[in-house]
């Protein structure tokens, strides 16, 4: 059950509170789906290891950093931050894509 005490743009939106004290373990990350208008982006040096910045860029909010984690697991692994290299390719949803799978 959610705890709701989250905003919706968070990874942990949907995460419940254990004993109204924990936050239970997340895992995965919130799916976001594969969609016809997703585009792909090549990480530049400008955003390397600096997901918030690129989701500032696109989205006008750095909070959806895990976004890319979650629609690129198999690129970014296990550590969405050091896996976040210049040169590496990924698929960015758009923001209209977000707006209605997270409900923001």
């Amino acid at each position: 059950m959610a705890n709701n005490i989250y905003p919706k743009s968070s990874p942990y939106y949907n995460a419940s509170v254990v004993k109204n004290k924990f936050l239970d373990v997340m895992v995965p990350y919130r799916a976001i789906p594969k969609d016809s208008s997703d585009a792909t982006f090549t990480i530049t040096p400008q955003y390397e290891y600096r997901p918030d910045l690129l989701a500032q860029h696109l989205y006008n909010n750095p909070r959806l950093w895990w976004v890319f984690a979650s629609r690129n697991p198999n690129k970014l692994g296990p550590d969405p931050y050091f896996n976040f290299t210049a040169g590496t390719s990924i698929y960015v949803p758009r923001l209209d894509t977000l707006k209605r799978v997270l409900g923001i």
